[in-house]
């Protein structure tokens, strides 16, 4: 059965990111809503973005409000901020497990397909 998870880490701190808005769309022709929610203390999501039948093969992008995150930490990120909402757009199988971090920091960032 197929699922998609992501957490996100601060790398400027050291730490998860909390409170962190999260859209996860999916693009095929048209760009459609799959799912709307906010990362833990953990920096992760209480559940699998998509799983099961609802996870369909194709192009995904997920959307990350790193702007207001780095803003409510204090921390200067310029004006207006270098990174304000990061995107990752990446294509996925049916029937498999995708798990995609976000490490960020103010003026950078990086992901990876993890475990």
């Amino acid at each position: 059965m197929g699922r998609l998870t992501t957490h996100i880490l601060d790398t400027a701190q050291g730490r998860p990111a909390a409170n962190v808005g999260i859209r996860l769309f999916h693009v095929d022709g048209e760009r459609r809503l799959v799912a709307s929610t906010t990362s833990n203390a953990d920096g992760r999501t209480d559940q699998p973005l998509v799983e099961g039948d609802a996870m369909q093969g194709g192009c995904y992008e997920l959307e990350f409000d790193m702007g207001p995150y780095f803003s409510s930490q204090g921390m200067k990120t310029g004006e207006p901020a270098f990174l304000d909402t990061v995107v990752i757009r990446f294509s996925a199988s049916t029937g498999e497990h995708y798990h995609v971090p976000l490490l960020a920091s103010p003026w950078s960032y990086s992901t990876y397909r993890g475990s």
